[in-house]
């Protein structure tokens, strides 16, 4: 594990009694699974990539249908709930094993700011080779989240998030998204963030997180 993504996994803050517990939360903490796990989330993104990008006959997709069910049929009986599986909480692997975040893994973390580095793949293509418009808020708000926990504020929800589209955002292309605290006014912490492929920027995200009132979900 990178020093990045052990800085990643500290709970020696003050006041981490508070983090865990503001709002009901689950309490989730980072795990490293065996390496199937790694070998499984790669394998279904890329399933997902396929997934939008075939054209094969009936005979095939009947074939890949079938295949589908059994897997669903044999993952079916060992869904965790909330904040047990392993997805989101590999900070080693892109997009801490989650499926629904795109694969970026996290180079640094901390008080000053965090950064990740990574690409869109063809799941998440929106037309003529850019990532679809709607992606790059997912990976924003995604940051936003990393950034309030590394600043070492209470968990909190998005009360805003605005983006700014500067360029055309490609696939498969590395890029870099970085944001950081600007200023604390009680209960709001503002933060601005960029995504940039190399001096090119690409888009500019603001956002309002808003710490949980007690026991507020």
């Amino acid at each position: 594990m990178s020093e990045q993504a052990a800085d990643v996994t500290r709970l020696d803050r003050d006041g981490d009694d508070e983090y865990e517990h503001h709002g009901g939360f689950p309490k989730y903490e980072p795990v490293t699974p065996g390496p199937d796990w790694a070998r499984f989330v790669d394998g279904m993104r890329t399933l997902q990539d396929l997934a939008v990008s075939v054209n094969a006959p009936d005979g095939v997709l009947a074939a890949a249908a079938d295949q589908v069910e059994k897997l669903a049929e044999l993952l079916g009986p060992h869904v965790a709930p909330e904040g047990r599986s392993p997805a989101g909480r590999t900070i080693e692997l892109p997009g801490r094993g989650s499926l629904l975040l795109p694969p970026w893994n996290i180079e640094k973390f901390g008080p000053d700011g965090v950064r990740s580095t990574g690409m869109f793949r063809r799941y998440h293509l929106g037309g003529n080779g850019a990532a679809h418009g709607g992606t790059l808020p997912l990976l924003f708000d995604d940051l936003m989240g990393m950034i309030v926990h590394a600043y070492g504020r209470p968990i909190s929800r998005t009360a805003y998030l605005h983006v700014d589209y500067r360029a055309i955002t490609p696939l498969n292309t590395t890029l870099a998204i970085e944001g950081k605290v600007d200023r604390v006014d009680g209960r709001k912490t503002y933060i601005t963030a960029r995504m940039t492929h190399g001096e090119t920027l690409l888009a500019e995200c603001e956002a309002l997180m808003l710490v949980l009132l007690p026991g507020q979900p």
